[in-house]
Protein backbone atom coordinates (compact mmCIF):
# COMPACT_ATOMS: atom_id res chain seq x y z
CA UNK A 1 0.00 0.00 0.00
CA UNK A 2 1.51 3.23 -1.05
CA UNK A 3 2.33 5.69 1.57
CA UNK A 4 0.67 8.87 1.76
CA UNK A 5 2.77 12.03 0.43
CA UNK A 6 4.71 14.13 3.14
CA UNK A 7 2.97 17.29 3.44
CA UNK A 8 5.31 20.44 2.66
CA UNK A 9 5.54 22.87 5.31
CA UNK A 10 3.70 26.40 5.82
CA UNK A 11 6.32 29.17 3.81
CA UNK A 12 3.80 32.01 3.93
CA UNK A 13 1.31 31.67 6.50
CA UNK A 14 -1.85 33.73 6.27
CA UNK A 15 -3.22 34.29 9.76
CA UNK A 16 -3.35 37.92 10.54
CA UNK A 17 -2.29 39.07 7.07
CA UNK A 18 -4.46 41.33 5.00
CA UNK A 19 -5.42 38.90 1.86
CA UNK A 20 -7.37 40.58 -1.58
CA UNK A 21 -9.24 38.59 -3.17
CA UNK A 22 -9.86 39.82 -7.17
CA UNK A 23 -13.04 38.83 -8.55
CA UNK A 24 -14.50 37.71 -5.14
CA UNK A 25 -17.78 37.53 -6.41
CA UNK A 26 -17.04 34.95 -8.97
CA UNK A 27 -17.51 30.86 -8.69
CA UNK A 28 -13.86 30.80 -7.62
CA UNK A 29 -13.12 33.72 -6.16
CA UNK A 30 -16.15 33.10 -3.40
CA UNK A 31 -14.83 29.98 -3.05
CA UNK A 32 -11.51 31.54 -1.98
CA UNK A 33 -13.59 33.85 0.34
CA UNK A 34 -15.06 30.62 2.05
CA UNK A 35 -12.30 29.24 2.54
CA UNK A 36 -10.27 31.87 3.88
CA UNK A 37 -12.49 32.50 6.42
CA UNK A 38 -10.99 29.76 8.88
CA UNK A 39 -7.53 31.05 8.17
CA UNK A 40 -8.05 33.86 10.85
CA UNK A 41 -6.89 36.72 8.08
CA UNK A 42 -8.44 39.78 6.88
CA UNK A 43 -9.88 39.52 3.59
CA UNK A 44 -9.68 42.72 1.34
CA UNK A 45 -12.20 42.96 -1.46
CA UNK A 46 -14.16 45.05 -4.42
CA UNK A 47 -16.66 44.97 -6.35
CA UNK A 48 -16.63 45.93 -10.05
CA UNK A 49 -18.07 49.35 -9.25
CA UNK A 50 -16.06 49.94 -6.61
CA UNK A 51 -12.76 48.98 -9.22
CA UNK A 52 -12.34 48.74 -12.53
CA UNK A 53 -9.54 45.94 -13.23
CA UNK A 54 -8.78 47.17 -16.53
CA UNK A 55 -7.69 50.49 -15.39
CA UNK A 56 -4.33 50.86 -14.68
CA UNK A 57 -3.93 53.27 -12.45
CA UNK A 58 -6.96 52.34 -10.72
CA UNK A 59 -5.85 49.18 -9.75
CA UNK A 60 -2.49 50.76 -8.79
CA UNK A 61 -4.29 53.00 -6.51
CA UNK A 62 -6.31 50.43 -5.05
CA UNK A 63 -3.14 48.11 -4.10
CA UNK A 64 -1.24 50.72 -2.23
CA UNK A 65 -4.12 52.11 -0.32
CA UNK A 66 -5.27 49.18 0.88
CA UNK A 67 -1.60 47.44 0.80
CA UNK A 68 -2.59 43.72 1.18
CA UNK A 69 -0.06 41.07 2.07
CA UNK A 70 -0.82 38.47 -0.41
CA UNK A 71 -3.48 38.52 -3.53
CA UNK A 72 -5.45 35.42 -5.20
CA UNK A 73 -6.24 36.54 -8.57
CA UNK A 74 -8.99 35.22 -9.59
CA UNK A 75 -10.79 37.38 -11.41
CA UNK A 76 -11.29 36.67 -15.12
CA UNK A 77 -13.96 37.09 -18.07
CA UNK A 78 -15.07 33.35 -18.55
CA UNK A 79 -17.53 31.46 -20.52
CA UNK A 80 -17.54 28.49 -22.76
CA UNK A 81 -17.07 27.67 -26.31
CA UNK A 82 -19.45 29.64 -27.66
CA UNK A 83 -18.55 32.86 -25.72
CA UNK A 84 -15.06 32.60 -26.72
CA UNK A 85 -15.44 31.89 -30.12
CA UNK A 86 -17.70 35.20 -30.74
CA UNK A 87 -16.36 37.36 -28.60
CA UNK A 88 -12.81 36.92 -28.79
CA UNK A 89 -11.21 40.68 -28.67
CA UNK A 90 -13.25 40.91 -25.19
CA UNK A 91 -11.67 37.36 -23.82
CA UNK A 92 -8.52 38.64 -25.32
CA UNK A 93 -8.19 42.06 -23.92
CA UNK A 94 -9.77 41.93 -20.73
CA UNK A 95 -8.21 39.22 -19.49
CA UNK A 96 -4.74 40.56 -20.63
CA UNK A 97 -5.42 43.79 -18.91
CA UNK A 98 -6.65 42.19 -15.48
CA UNK A 99 -3.35 40.31 -15.73
CA UNK A 100 -1.25 42.87 -16.62
CA UNK A 101 -2.46 45.59 -13.84
CA UNK A 102 -2.46 43.15 -10.80
CA UNK A 103 0.60 41.82 -10.96
CA UNK A 104 2.39 44.92 -11.77
CA UNK A 105 0.09 46.51 -9.03
CA UNK A 106 1.39 44.00 -7.10
CA UNK A 107 5.04 44.73 -7.41
CA UNK A 108 4.72 48.41 -7.17
CA UNK A 109 3.30 47.86 -3.95
CA UNK A 110 5.79 45.39 -2.66
CA UNK A 111 2.99 42.64 -2.49
CA UNK A 112 4.17 39.44 -0.39
CA UNK A 113 2.42 36.90 -2.72
CA UNK A 114 0.22 36.84 -5.54
CA UNK A 115 -1.48 33.62 -6.92
CA UNK A 116 -2.81 33.91 -10.37
CA UNK A 117 -5.17 31.79 -11.78
CA UNK A 118 -5.24 30.20 -14.98
CA UNK A 119 -7.15 27.40 -16.75
CA UNK A 120 -6.60 24.22 -18.53
CA UNK A 121 -7.13 25.84 -21.54
CA UNK A 122 -3.45 27.02 -21.57
CA UNK A 123 -2.34 23.60 -22.99
CA UNK A 124 -2.03 22.38 -26.82
CA UNK A 125 -5.16 20.51 -27.98
CA UNK A 126 -2.71 17.74 -28.49
CA UNK A 127 -1.13 17.36 -25.35
CA UNK A 128 -0.43 14.46 -23.75
CA UNK A 129 -2.61 13.01 -21.38
CA UNK A 130 -2.40 13.35 -18.35
CA UNK A 131 -1.12 16.55 -18.94
CA UNK A 132 1.85 17.86 -17.16
CA UNK A 133 2.86 21.26 -16.73
CA UNK A 134 5.76 21.10 -18.89
CA UNK A 135 3.35 20.48 -21.82
CA UNK A 136 3.02 24.66 -22.01
CA UNK A 137 3.29 26.26 -25.44
CA UNK A 138 4.49 22.72 -26.79
CA UNK A 139 1.46 22.81 -30.09
CA UNK A 140 -1.42 24.71 -31.25
CA UNK A 141 -3.60 25.66 -28.84
CA UNK A 142 -7.73 24.03 -29.31
CA UNK A 143 -9.19 27.37 -31.59
CA UNK A 144 -12.41 28.14 -30.18
CA UNK A 145 -10.86 29.18 -26.77
CA UNK A 146 -7.29 30.06 -27.81
CA UNK A 147 -7.95 33.97 -27.32
CA UNK A 148 -8.72 33.19 -23.42
CA UNK A 149 -5.75 30.79 -23.51
CA UNK A 150 -3.60 33.47 -24.63
CA UNK A 151 -4.35 35.92 -21.47
CA UNK A 152 -3.78 33.51 -19.24
CA UNK A 153 -0.75 31.81 -20.81
CA UNK A 154 0.57 35.80 -20.49
CA UNK A 155 -0.43 35.54 -17.05
CA UNK A 156 1.59 32.99 -16.18
CA UNK A 157 4.56 34.13 -18.03
CA UNK A 158 4.01 37.41 -16.43
CA UNK A 159 4.05 35.65 -12.79
CA UNK A 160 7.49 34.14 -14.07
CA UNK A 161 8.79 37.25 -15.06
CA UNK A 162 8.20 39.05 -12.23
CA UNK A 163 10.07 36.61 -10.18
CA UNK A 164 12.78 36.01 -12.48
CA UNK A 165 13.62 39.79 -12.59
CA UNK A 166 11.97 41.76 -9.31
CA UNK A 167 12.41 38.60 -7.11
CA UNK A 168 8.65 38.72 -6.55
CA UNK A 169 6.72 35.52 -5.22
CA UNK A 170 4.54 35.84 -7.46
CA UNK A 171 2.79 31.58 -8.52
CA UNK A 172 0.40 30.47 -10.65
CA UNK A 173 -2.23 27.57 -10.38
CA UNK A 174 -3.97 25.70 -13.25
CA UNK A 175 -7.07 24.75 -12.32
CA UNK A 176 -9.04 21.86 -14.54
CA UNK A 177 -12.89 22.42 -15.43
CA UNK A 178 -14.49 24.20 -12.50
CA UNK A 179 -18.19 24.04 -11.22
CA UNK A 180 -20.00 24.80 -7.83
CA UNK A 181 -21.85 27.65 -6.37
CA UNK A 182 -21.82 31.05 -7.76
CA UNK A 183 -21.68 29.20 -11.51
CA UNK A 184 -22.68 30.91 -14.97
CA UNK A 185 -25.90 28.64 -15.96
CA UNK A 186 -26.69 31.24 -18.87
CA UNK A 187 -27.22 28.52 -21.67
CA UNK A 188 -24.93 30.82 -24.10
CA UNK A 189 -22.29 31.64 -22.49
CA UNK A 190 -21.72 28.83 -19.46
CA UNK A 191 -19.57 26.05 -19.67
CA UNK A 192 -20.69 22.43 -20.15
CA UNK A 193 -22.04 21.59 -16.86
CA UNK A 194 -23.75 23.96 -15.49
CA UNK A 195 -25.07 24.52 -19.12
CA UNK A 196 -26.39 20.72 -18.43
CA UNK A 197 -27.86 21.26 -15.21
CA UNK A 198 -30.14 24.23 -16.60
CA UNK A 199 -31.23 22.13 -19.63
CA UNK A 200 -32.50 18.84 -17.88
CA UNK A 201 -33.78 20.75 -15.16
CA UNK A 202 -35.84 22.71 -17.76
CA UNK A 203 -36.65 19.38 -19.48
CA UNK A 204 -38.07 18.21 -16.25
CA UNK A 205 -40.18 21.44 -15.45
CA UNK A 206 -41.22 21.12 -19.13
CA UNK A 207 -41.94 17.34 -19.50
CA UNK A 208 -39.74 17.07 -22.82
CA UNK A 209 -38.75 14.17 -23.67
CA UNK A 210 -35.00 14.27 -24.15
CA UNK A 211 -32.37 17.05 -23.99
CA UNK A 212 -29.49 17.70 -26.73
CA UNK A 213 -26.17 18.41 -26.29
CA UNK A 214 -23.33 19.73 -28.44
CA UNK A 215 -21.14 16.83 -29.89
CA UNK A 216 -21.13 13.65 -29.94
CA UNK A 217 -20.39 13.21 -26.29
CA UNK A 218 -17.76 11.48 -26.76
CA UNK A 219 -14.88 13.84 -25.50
CA UNK A 220 -13.65 13.35 -21.90
CA UNK A 221 -13.52 16.21 -19.74
CA UNK A 222 -12.07 16.38 -15.79
CA UNK A 223 -14.33 18.59 -13.40
CA UNK A 224 -13.15 20.00 -10.04
CA UNK A 225 -15.46 21.37 -7.35
CA UNK A 226 -14.93 25.39 -6.64
CA UNK A 227 -14.48 24.51 -3.13
CA UNK A 228 -11.90 22.00 -3.52
CA UNK A 229 -10.09 24.58 -6.24
CA UNK A 230 -10.48 26.56 -3.19
CA UNK A 231 -8.79 24.47 -0.70
CA UNK A 232 -5.57 24.07 -3.25
CA UNK A 233 -5.34 28.12 -3.81
CA UNK A 234 -4.97 27.82 -0.25
CA UNK A 235 -2.89 25.09 0.48
CA UNK A 236 -0.63 26.45 -2.66
CA UNK A 237 -0.37 29.97 -1.21
CA UNK A 238 1.03 28.52 2.23
CA UNK A 239 3.36 25.76 0.77
CA UNK A 240 4.41 26.84 -2.62
CA UNK A 241 6.96 28.79 -3.84
CA UNK A 242 8.57 28.07 -7.54
CA UNK A 243 8.59 29.76 -11.17
CA UNK A 244 6.55 26.74 -12.80
CA UNK A 245 2.75 26.88 -13.00
CA UNK A 246 0.64 23.74 -10.97
CA UNK A 247 -1.56 22.15 -12.30
CA UNK A 248 -5.19 21.26 -9.61
CA UNK A 249 -7.84 18.88 -10.60
CA UNK A 250 -9.56 16.10 -9.63
CA UNK A 251 -7.16 13.11 -11.01
CA UNK A 252 -10.46 11.70 -12.95
CA UNK A 253 -12.00 12.40 -16.62
CA UNK A 254 -15.45 11.49 -17.98
CA UNK A 255 -17.17 11.23 -21.09
CA UNK A 256 -19.58 14.55 -21.55
CA UNK A 257 -22.34 11.67 -22.86
CA UNK A 258 -21.54 10.37 -19.30
CA UNK A 259 -21.80 13.27 -17.56
CA UNK A 260 -25.46 14.37 -19.17
CA UNK A 261 -26.30 10.75 -17.32
CA UNK A 262 -25.43 11.57 -14.60
CA UNK A 263 -26.10 15.27 -14.38
CA UNK A 264 -30.19 13.68 -15.34
CA UNK A 265 -30.30 11.74 -12.57
CA UNK A 266 -29.25 14.13 -9.71
CA UNK A 267 -31.76 16.83 -11.45
CA UNK A 268 -34.48 14.16 -12.29
CA UNK A 269 -34.89 14.00 -15.35
CA UNK A 270 -35.73 10.65 -17.33
CA UNK A 271 -35.81 11.73 -20.74
CA UNK A 272 -33.25 10.85 -24.23
CA UNK A 273 -29.98 12.38 -24.36
CA UNK A 274 -29.82 13.82 -27.91
CA UNK A 275 -26.01 14.30 -29.64
CA UNK A 276 -26.05 16.67 -31.92
CA UNK A 277 -23.23 15.72 -34.60
CA UNK A 278 -23.28 18.85 -36.05
CA UNK A 279 -21.64 20.82 -33.27
CA UNK A 280 -18.10 20.99 -32.12
CA UNK A 281 -16.78 18.73 -29.74
CA UNK A 282 -13.80 20.63 -28.89
CA UNK A 283 -10.62 18.75 -27.49
CA UNK A 284 -10.92 15.14 -27.42
CA UNK A 285 -9.59 14.32 -24.10
CA UNK A 286 -8.46 16.93 -21.39
CA UNK A 287 -7.03 15.39 -18.19
CA UNK A 288 -4.57 16.87 -16.00
CA UNK A 289 -1.18 15.52 -14.10
CA UNK A 290 -2.11 16.16 -10.66
CA UNK A 291 1.24 14.83 -9.85
CA UNK A 292 3.40 17.70 -8.64
CA UNK A 293 0.18 19.02 -6.26
CA UNK A 294 -0.16 15.20 -4.98
CA UNK A 295 3.43 15.40 -4.32
CA UNK A 296 2.86 18.45 -1.76
CA UNK A 297 0.30 16.76 0.23
CA UNK A 298 -3.20 17.81 -1.23
CA UNK A 299 -5.79 16.27 -3.00
CA UNK A 300 -9.28 16.83 -3.66
CA UNK A 301 -11.81 15.78 -1.72
CA UNK A 302 -15.58 16.37 -3.21
CA UNK A 303 -16.98 13.16 -5.67
CA UNK A 304 -18.78 14.40 -8.90
CA UNK A 305 -22.28 13.07 -8.08
CA UNK A 306 -21.97 14.78 -4.74
CA UNK A 307 -20.25 18.10 -6.28
CA UNK A 308 -23.06 18.45 -8.95
CA UNK A 309 -25.91 17.72 -6.18
CA UNK A 310 -24.21 20.87 -4.69
CA UNK A 311 -24.23 22.92 -7.57
CA UNK A 312 -27.55 22.07 -9.03
CA UNK A 313 -28.98 23.16 -5.41
CA UNK A 314 -26.78 26.61 -5.87
CA UNK A 315 -28.52 26.92 -8.88
CA UNK A 316 -32.29 26.14 -7.42
CA UNK A 317 -31.55 28.83 -4.63
CA UNK A 318 -30.07 31.17 -7.42
CA UNK A 319 -33.39 30.84 -9.54
CA UNK A 320 -35.66 31.35 -6.68
CA UNK A 321 -34.14 34.16 -5.10
CA UNK A 322 -35.40 37.83 -6.10
CA UNK A 323 -33.71 39.77 -8.59
CA UNK A 324 -33.07 42.10 -6.53
CA UNK A 325 -31.12 40.02 -4.36
CA UNK A 326 -29.03 38.04 -6.67
CA UNK A 327 -28.11 41.06 -9.29
CA UNK A 328 -24.12 42.38 -8.67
Amino acid sequence: MASEPTLAPVIFPLKGKRVWVAGHRGMVGSAIVRRLATEDCEIVTATRSELDLKDPAAVRHFVADRKPDAIFMAAAKVGGILANDTMPADFLYDNLMIAANVTEAAYRSGVGKMLFLGSSCIYPKQAPQPIPESALLTGPLEPTNEWYAVAKIAGIKLAQAYRKQHGCDFISAMPTNLYGPGDNFDLNTSHVLPALIRKAHEARLAGADHITIWGTGTPRREFLHADDCADACVFLMQRYSDHEHVNVGSGEDIPILDLARLVCEVVGFGGEIVTDTSKPDGTLRKLMSGDRLRALGWQSRIGLKDGIADAFQAFLAAESAPASASAS
